[in-house]
């Protein structure tokens, strides 16, 4: 008896801070999602929304944003992490930090350390803005695709690569057919930390493409500066339905192909 009422007593903290900065500030979101100014219930925000081809557009702005960035730091990132999972460098802990590093410090630092070798480059913010932003997205979430992918990698089953070879398969064939299957877990962590931190994201945006181009981060800043909360809230509720249907969607696809297979990429 003794040792649940500890239990219970350890829990408080933790159930305390889930309360006061989980689930008391989502209920002020969705307070204001589905309130008007005067603070009575109005579905206002939500017509608003999906009316507004403003706001449409800083969406699809946002999610090609976020299908490029992904698809570029995959591509630069997946072979990174198959030469640091190899057997000559994975224990070369130096070579590791120098991956690593960058995430120790600000984004903003970074952000602006980027923008000074662009400008140095001649394809700045000012005169190639989205290409700007671009490439500083994808310099500030590489290190988050390299990790999973790193991860996964160490893991590999190497005796199935090399039965792959045996059985006359290709590097090529070897590559798609067993080595990308192996490493699907670490694609669509890397994919999910990537995505939606890209869509939502605005200060990178504002100091690599100088102000000149929004994403949806950007835009519910601009509302809860003016102080228009209602507006502000119901974007910041679509935002997490994004984040949350960019975490559902991988797991069903991975549990139907679960099935199909007989077992789990997540086991």
């Amino acid at each position: 008896m003794k040792i649940r009422l500890r239990r219970a007593h350890i829990g408080i903290p933790y159930v305390a801070f889930m309360l006061l900065f989980v689930l008391l500030p989502l209920f002020f979101v969705l307070f204001y999602a589905f309130t008007n100014s005067a603070g009575r219930f109005s579905f206002e925000p939500m017509v608003n929304f999906f009316t507004s081809s403003a706001k449409w557009r800083v969406l699809f702005v946002s999610f090609i944003f976020g299908i490029l960035n992904t698809a570029l730091t995959l591509i630069i990132g997946y072979p990174l992490a198959m030469i640091l999972a190899n057997k000559k460098y994975n224990k070369n802990a130096v070579l590791v930090m120098l991956f690593v590093m960058p995430m120790w410090i600000n984004f903003i630092i970074r952000s602006w350390a980027m923008r000074d070798v662009l400008v140095f480059l001649g394809i700045g913010g000012g005169d190639y803005p989205e290409l700007a932003t671009l490439l500083g997205l994808t310099y500030n979430y590489l290190p988050f695709t390299i990790l999973p992918l790193y991860s996964t990698m160490l893991k590999m089953d190497k005796n199935q690569i090399e039965a792959s070879y045996d059985l006359g398969a290709g590097p090529i064939t070897t590559f798609f057919k067993v080595i990308v299957p192996m490493t699907m877990p670490g694609i669509v962590s890397a994919a999910t930390m990537v995505f939606m931190p890209t869509m939502t994201s605005y200060v990178i945006a504002d100091i690599l493409g100088e102000g000149k181009v929004t994403l949806f981060g950007k835009y519910i800043e601009i509302y809860f500066t003016q102080n228009i909360w209602n507006e502000g809230s119901f974007l910041a509720l679509v935002m997490l339905a994004l984040i949350g249907l960019s975490v559902l969607i991988p797991k069903l696809l991975s549990r139907k192909e679960a099935k199909a297979k007989g077992v789990g990429i997540y086991d």
